[in-house]
């Protein structure tokens, strides 16, 4: 199979860019996968797909798929991408669009400065939403909000344990604080943490290191895919984990390693997070895709 495709960045966050606004391509997961290979694909961090509107007051339907193939609910570094390339292919003309995702709907917003705002909804507190088991947890409270004690198994010679807030901004998150985000062992702790058994459908963990009320450094390892640059999702839910225990203000500048993110929320039960950054296309080509990968 012949498609064409564009290559993406936000904050460092790559992706390949799909228009199946006219037909489906119908590509399966080893074919997501071969895409986001780095050695034989294109390489990228996720794959989204632009698809029509599938309602009326939408304007098109985003799909994202991570680099291991599977579809995800959520992400924001790529909705930021989403809509500098609906307009920059001309497919629409609007400055604010709004878009379904898997669980529900967002509204993107393109900036007179180019940096895209995008509202990514009410974060959700509730365990079986997020999805998360906390049975046989130890827990306590942060500014009256609880936190997790994870059991990471013996790492070296005593037990690791990660004490995290969690939340899901469409995708689940596990996010603790650090005291220097440079030198923490998040490839060591990533993988254990995405895969506790406290979180059926698996999580992304953050470690977020406070710089000041309005500063954080923060380093995400993503569900599916491993280390990122930048996750848009995961600046969301360390920022509003941190204003929840009462360590940030309500507007936010996140250092991640490939760019800033700028991230506010009012803290009121329906208030939605909006997330501001960069959104930059690289390069457009075109690959065949074989036909037959496992």
């Amino acid at each position: 199979m012949h498609i064409r495709f564009t290559k993406m960045q936000g904050a460092g966050n790559d992706f390949v860019v799909l228009d199946e606004t006219r037909a489906r391509l119908g590509l399966n997961a080893a074919q997501y996968r071969f895409l986001a290979n780095r050695h034989f694909g294109v390489g990228a961090d996720q794959i989204l797909t632009v698809r029509p509107s599938p309602a009326p007051g939408l304007d098109f339907e985003y799909v994202i798929h991570n680099a291991d193939g599977g579809e995800v609910e959520h992400c924001g570094n790529g909705a930021r991408c989403f809509v500098r390339y609906v307009r920059d292919k001309g497919l629409t003309y609007k400055t604010t669009v709004r878009v379904k995702v898997q669980l529900g709907e967002i509204e993107l917003t393109m900036n007179p400065d180019g940096r895209v705002t995008v509202d990514m909804g009410v974060p959700i507190f509730d365990w079986e939403r997020v999805p998360f088991n906390p049975m046989g947890l130890i827990s306590d409270q942060a500014n009256g909000w609880p936190v997790f004690d994870l059991n990471l198994g013996v790492q070296g010679m005593a037990p690791s344990m990660a004490r995290v807030g969690v939340v899901s901004m469409g995708n689940p998150h596990a996010v603790q604080r650090v005291e220097d985000v440079d030198t923490f062992p998040v490839l060591v702790q990533g993988p254990l943490i995405e895969n506790h058994p406290a979180f059926p459908n698996r999580v992304n963990a953050g470690f977020m290191q406070i710089v000041s009320r309005k500063q954080i450094k923060l380093r995400v390892f993503e569900r599916g895919v491993g280390e990122t640059l930048a996750c848009g999702t995961g600046a969301c839910a360390a920022v509003v984990l941190g204003i929840r225990q009462g360590w940030l203000d309500n507007r936010v500048d996140v250092l991640a390693p490939g760019g800033v993110l700028t991230i506010e929320w009012a803290a009121q039960a329906d208030s939605p997070v909006l997330m501001t950054g960069p959104a930059t296309s690289v390069f457009e080509g075109e690959i065949d895709l074989p036909d037959t990968l496992s």
